[in-house]
């Protein structure tokens, strides 16, 4: 006769112990035997918790408090490193660290270079958490590549590091800028091409919360061609460094940046998706993306469309976010040859202060190209509406620009107050509707 008490039981434990089975394990790196004095290099051990997490169905690599020293580290699919308060990844100095070179994408366009301080490729469940620090040292970089760009501004390099030459060899450059003239080619032959932050690549549900983020030694948050991104409540921290942009979704769908805090050596949030040719033959827009309740106090522009945009960018949602000594505030870049279209922009509820050039820019002559013809080499802004944004010690409050061949259109700018010292101008647009639309105390109206 069956014991129904006792089979209950069983089955009871059975659940369980596989509910538990499941679980994803956490491991403790300082028990694991990491050092935390921030002197050995523990880039062994951390890429090999992750390759034995992600064999198992994934898990977390836990940091107590401490400095843990490392280079690239290489994320996999259902892995979350998470920082306790106290705690620090401190990446190291050593360019070698960063090597071999890897498929990466460097502003706007896919390549061989260094690999990024943390890397992920055609991964899904990526998490990067917790109340600690990465630390990118990027100063070594930084001043590796002012050392290259003063020697090429004064007729050519005259020391080339070992890793120039590598870069050349690994890349066909002619290929990869193959509608770039031949000066400008050149000229990145004898580049110092320094790696991202955190780039991962075509991954899935990728999500950063509550880390600060310091001393990138290039872009910091970077994800490319990524679906279903999301970034909460980080603060990035580059100042006085150069290109060190906070967060750049470049060819994503779904991304959803939030209450984040940034000041950085270049644009704070940028969106972008390929550059030139090449980004057009990927044809992978940057689109579906929402920042909301973020703040920028340092940075060359507080929320950035373009300039590499061939693959398109549409869209967007921006609100609820303060610029406070921003270089600019809201500007959509872009130039003759890039292609690709901007569009279905919605910007509301933007507070402004202390902007040293323009508040609002929308601007298709970034860069010196000579007219052409309208072809796929022609960028497209259109569709573009702002909304409630106060501004005060600002510089230009409205500039659009397009191109003669390719006037920006659909522009509505409503509700607007700003306090400016020069004038705003209105150059080859068309379809442009002002609607209480202040500056310093006047409604601003188109000339006719």
């Amino acid at each position: 006769m069956f014991n129904m008490k006792r089979i209950s039981l069983i089955l009871w434990a059975i659940i369980h112990l596989g509910i538990l089975t499941m679980q994803a394990a956490t491991i403790d790196m300082r028990k694991a035997g990491a050092d935390a004095s921030g002197k050995k290099i523990n880039t062994g051990l951390i890429n090999k918790t992750i390759a034995k997490l992600n064999a198992q169905g994934g898990g977390t690599l836990y940091f107590p408090a401490g400095k843990y020293l490392t280079g690239s580290i290489r994320m996999k699919s259902n892995i979350t490193l998470e920082l306790e308060a106290g705690a620090t990844l401190l990446f190291s100095d050593n360019f070698d660290d960063y090597l071999p070179f890897v498929e990466m994408r460097h502003e706007g366009v896919m390549m061989k270079s260094f690999a990024p301080l943390i890397y992920a490729v055609d991964a899904e469940n990526i998490t990067i958490k917790g109340e600690g620090t990465l630390d990118g040292q990027g100063k070594k970089w930084w001043d590796e590549f002012f050392r290259i760009y003063v020697d090429l501004a004064s007729n050519g390099v005259k020391d080339l590091n070992k890793y120039q030459p590598m870069w050349d060899k690994e890349n066909d450059v002619k290929a990869i800028y193959a509608d770039t003239n031949e000066d400008y080619i050149n000229t990145l032959q004898r580049r110092f091409f320094r790696p991202p932050f955190i780039q991962p690549v075509r991954c899935k549900r990728v999500r950063i919360e509550g880390v600060k983020i310091i001393n990138s030694p290039f872009w910091t948050v970077n994800p490319e061609f990524c679906d279903n991104v999301t970034i909460k409540g980080i603060t990035i921290h580059n100042i006085d460094s150069p290109n060190t942009d906070g967060i750049n979704p470049e060819s994503c769908t779904n991304v959803h940046i939030s209450d984040s805090h940034i000041s950085v050596g270049d644009d704070c949030i940028t969106i972008k998706s390929g550059r030139d040719l090449q980004g057009r033959k990927l044809n992978a827009p940057c689109e579906n993306i929402t920042i909301t309740n973020c703040t920028m106090l340092a940075g060359h522009g507080g929320v950035v469309i373009g300039s590499e945009m061939s693959g398109s960018v549409r869209n967007v949602v921006i609100t609820n976010c303060v610029f406070d000594g921003t270089d600019r505030g809201i500007r959509l870049k872009s130039t003759r040859g890039r292609g690709g279209v901007v569009e279905n922009i919605r910007v509301s509820n933007i507070v402004m202060r202390n902007i040293q050039r323009e508040a609002i820019i929308l601007d298709l002559k970034y860069s010196k190209m000579p007219e052409e013809p309208v072809s796929e080499r022609t960028p497209v802004f259109r569709n573009i509406h702002i909304s409630n944004l106060t501004g005060v010690d600002v510089k230009t409050p409205v500039y659009i620009r397009g191109l003669e061949e390719a006037p920006i259109t659909d522009v509505t700018l409503n509700n607007i107050n700003i306090k400016g010292s020069e004038k705003s101008e209105f150059i080859n647009c068309e379809r442009i509707q002002l609607k209480d639309v202040i500056v310093n105390g006047e409604e601003l109206r188109l000339e006719k």
